[in-house]
């Protein structure tokens, strides 16, 4: 039976920054599902360059988000959404719970990066990577895995952990992308019949822990826990810097990636404000910070990390989003029926 992490149970992080007189300021609330480190940072960026702006952000993860847009579609809490998954918005349109909106800078921004009607703006693009802990690969002689295919090998039994895509945006462009790479017919048959639940069945076998978060699966592996940790390659880089023994393999089948965007939540409260601060999201400013974690960012001309792969080298999956947020719900359904037992 699979450990499944009872650890991370709704965690958001709520951050405020007030300086000066609250009075003076006006107030936005954010729900977001960037990493709590990139939030931080971004946030004191932002203090800076919205000083008349009382910015209350709140931190869910992917499928958390979500389920608490949902809970809330009455009586709406939020007035924007900062870095939530394309797959994830999309679903959330024709609900009427996205308002279209143009922020200023949006012309900037290529195509492939934004809703042609203004309902969503994405600010960068994640990829699907294995984190390696090089110190257990040498102690158990295991080989490093060039792609998913060479994590069937029996060698790997209990040495991989993988974010569940239920509630991790990172799980569910893994398991997404290899749909789409592993069944050219994905989409004329039913997803329950594609050809890639078999591979998924015996990658299985070799699965130590499917865990809530897309980014625990690197940290646990940088710790030692776990031999290869299937997560994204951002969080690649700060481990790195922070010392850890780790090398970042992307899978040679293709990289799944998934775009981050933002919004205008309908029934926003403080629009006025979601409004400014969507416009300073978009900004070249915001993207040069952005840029320091993610491996690619929408405005144009802005490099990413100097340890991360140059984008265009990167060899990506196909990914299908308007197929995989139609399918949504029947991806995550049999992936639960069958590995949540």
């Amino acid at each position: 039976m699979k450990k499944f992490s009872l650890l991370f149970v709704l965690v958001f992080a709520t951050l405020f920054f007030i300086t000066g007189s609250a009075l003076a300021k006006s107030k936005v609330v954010i729900y977001t599902s960037l990493e709590n480190e990139e939030v931080v940072e971004y946030l004191k960026q932002a203090k800076e360059e919205l000083p008349d702006l009382e910015i209350q952000a709140i931190r869910l993860s992917t499928g958390e988000l979500g389920a608490r847009m949902l809970a809330e579609k009455e009586n709406p809490q939020a007035d924007c959404i900062w870095g939530w998954a394309v797959t994830n918005m999309e679903e959330f349109i024709p609900k009427g719970m996205i308002k279209a909106y143009k922020p200023t800078g949006w012309d900037k921004i290529p195509t492939n990066f934004k809703d042609p009607n203004g309902f969503w703006t994405a600010i960068d693009l994640y990829a699907a990577a294995f984190i390696i802990n090089e110190k257990v690969i040498e102690n158990k002689k295991l080989p490093i895995p060039k792609g998913w295919n060479d994590l069937l090998n029996p060698a790997y039994k209990d040495q991989l952990i993988m974010p569940n895509p239920a509630s991790s945006g990172t799980g569910f462009l893994q398991v997404a992308s290899l749909l789409e790479m592993m069944d050219p017919d994905y989409k004329t048959k039913p997803v329950e019949d594609n050809k890639a639940w078999d591979f998924l069945k015996k990658l299985d076998a070799n699965m130590g822990q499917y865990i809530k978060s897309g980014s625990k699966p690197a940290k646990l592996t940088a710790a030692g826990e776990y031999a290869v940790g299937c997560s994204f390659a951002f969080v690649y880089s700060s481990l790195k810097r922070k010392g850890f023994p780790v090398k970042m393999v992307l899978p040679e089948e293709g990289a799944g990636f998934e775009l981050e965007a933002n919004a205008l939540l309908e029934g926003a409260r403080n629009e006025d404000s979601a409004k400014k601060f969507l416009d300073w999201a978009l900004s070249k400013s915001a993207m040069t910070g952005y840029a320091k974690f993610k491996l690619g960012v929408s405005y144009p001309g802005i490099a990413g990390p100097k340890d991360m792969p140059v984008l265009e080298s990167i060899k990506l999956a196909p990914m299908d989003f308007p197929w995989q947020s139609k399918n949504r719900a029947k991806i995550l359904e049999t992936w639960s029926n069958l590995f949540l037992k």
